[in-house]
């Protein structure tokens, strides 16, 4: 029992005698940071959860990069006047948005990835992209339908119903 007690006490004063020469090293500028050294026999377990890591990191990247190509792509065939579906575009765009996001809550601790955050910030600026020129079809849209609407309007009215301006005009 106390010669566990010695071996606690003398793994517990090595680490801090590791501490210590991790802050000296610090403090003269070395500005090292404690790296956490794998147990012996255990690197198996560290390779692993890197090669864990790497794979949420590609899978993630995966789904950002599929998600921007899909509104990449609608947003070339809106300014090159291709013919659309925006009923496929839409669902496209729900599906790979639902497997970003169900990626990112399950592998929140990617967040700070700098790979994944400047794959967001690509996404973020096709996003914006895709917003304007979408708005800006359907602006285009909206003043055809009324320009539409207008002239059904004019061709069955009678001008009974118009008043003067229906009399100017005769």
């Amino acid at each position: 029992m106390q010669a566990q007690e010695g071996t606690a006490a003398m793994a517990m004063d090595q680490a801090v005698a590791d501490t210590e020469v991790t802050t000296t090293e610090a403090a003269a500028g070395d500005a090292l940071l404690p790296v956490l050294l794998p147990i012996a026999g255990s690197e198996m377990v560290v390779d692993g959860m890197a090669a864990a890591k790497s794979d949420d990191v590609r899978g993630l990247l995966a789904a950002i990069r599929r998600l921007a190509s899909v509104v990449e792509e609608e947003t070339v065939a809106l300014t090159t006047g291709q013919k659309i579906d925006f009923d496929d575009f839409s669902a496209r765009k729900s599906r790979s948005m639902l497997e970003f996001v169900r990626l990112m809550r399950v592998r929140m601790h990617l967040g700070g990835e700098v790979e994944i955050t400047e794959e967001i910030q690509r996404l973020r600026e096709k996003l914006e992209r895709n917003r304007s020129v979408l708005e800006m079809h359907y602006d285009a849209v909206r003043e055809v339908a009324s320009i539409i609407v207008k002239a059904i309007k004019d061709a069955e009215s009678d001008g009974t119903y118009t008043g003067r301006a229906a009399q100017d005009g005769k």
